[in-house]
């Protein structure tokens, strides 16, 4: 109910009001693109969070997270444990604010035929979001991640008969869409230790396959590999032999002093070459105010490069919330949200003189 008066306004009214920012519009637009036959289109969700859809409208989802990070400065210092802490000897907490605004509303997915999570770091995997589907996603459908991720879903409550274990190797079929597990090069999650295990002795070994996957996505118009949060791995030279890539996505943004936990510029360049992907698209740049990147970086590092190299790919930058229909925006390089008024002069215009503007 729209209220009028300063005296019925409260903090809740004000969140209710503005909250989530684009409210339904992402949700409304999955829901009623019809994906045309021979292609495949993908909505970016903030952070390493991806929508794609099938030319049979199969609607998968990976990596959604609608959380937020600090909300305050009154918060404890960094545990000895933390991975941060592990990794530069800190202990000070990282100034991680949310910078994105929450574009998809999981309490209005109503149509999804399965949730992925590709590791179980806190802005990959969500509770909300578990719930949300849960409660309104009719169809039973499959949560699938490896171990760990799965025994965080089953610690929330998530049924454990809904849970799928995937490892490097295995192969999904979820209706017309393929999804093969491979490995994943995330060198955080190795020293993150997850909520469900006893702290494992520091001379242990972390098996990263109990952690973290990487997914190539196969549908009738073409392949996606997501890469998720791994560093740059020569390895991806194997997964570029073994699989026939259209677009990588991959987690890139500007490392702090002492840090290494995103993908350099250089980094995202290299990954495509290996992978010998047609397009490359850097995510998660976007999200944290102490890791915020510029993907025009890997553009100039590119053209640059590119003749040299022989390139045969390019990068794409894109928007949260945006949509990447393959192969119709295969040679762009850029996003831009709809500009709107495509009805301009559809009707008399109402100026005082023709030159007002």
């Amino acid at each position: 109910m729209e209220i009028n008066n300063v005296n019925k306004v409260t903090e809740q009214t004000w969140r209710d009001e503005v909250f989530p920012e684009w409210g339904t519009w992402l949700n409304e637009e999955i829901d009623r693109f019809e994906v045309p036959n021979k292609k495949f289109a993908m909505w970016w969700l903030v952070n390493m969070g991806l929508w794609i859809k099938s030319d049979k409208q199969t609607n998968i989802t990976i990596d959604l997270w609608c959380g937020t990070g600090k909300t305050t400065h009154d918060k404890s210092d960094m545990s000895p444990r933390h991975q941060w802490s592990r990794l530069t000897g800190g202990r000070k907490i990282q100034p991680n604010l949310r910078a994105q605004p929450m574009v998809i509303n999981p309490f209005a997915i109503h149509k999804l035929d399965a949730y992925l999570v590709t590791h179980f770091h806190h802005d990959h995997i969500d509770m909300n979001v578990a719930a949300a589907i849960l409660q309104n996603v009719k169809e039973k459908i499959p949560f699938i991640g490896p171990k760990y991720v799965v025994d965080q879903w089953i610690k929330w409550g998530v049924p454990k008969d809904r849970c799928r274990v995937v490892k490097p190797g295995d192969t999904i079929h979820i209706k017309d869409i393929e999804i093969d597990v491979t490995d994943s090069f995330d060198r955080s999650v190795l020293i993150t230790d997850p909520d469900n295990e006893k702290i494992p002795s520091d001379g242990d070994i972390p098996d990263m396959d109990l952690r973290s996957v990487n997914y190539v996505i196969k549908t009738n118009a073409g392949t996606v590999y997501d890469a998720a949060d791994s560093h740059f791995s020569s390895y991806f030279a194997k997964h570029g032999k073994d699989f026939d890539i259209d677009v990588a996505i991959v987690a890139y943004g500007e490392n702090p002093v002492g840090v290494q936990d995103k993908m350099t510029s250089i980094d995202v360049l290299r990954t495509a070459e290996n992978l010998n992907t047609k397009i490359i698209i850097p995510l998660h740049w976007d999200v944290w105010t102490n890791m915020l990147g510029d993907p025009t970086e890997i553009e100039k590092l590119w053209q640059m490069r590119r003749e040299k190299f022989n390139y045969q790919f390019h990068p794409f930058s894109w928007l949260p919330g945006g949509k990447f229909l393959y192969p119709d925006d295969q040679n762009k390089l850029e996003y831009y949200h709809d500009r709107g008024f495509e009805d301009r002069y559809s009707h008399p215009v109402n100026l005082p003189y023709k030159s007002f503007l």
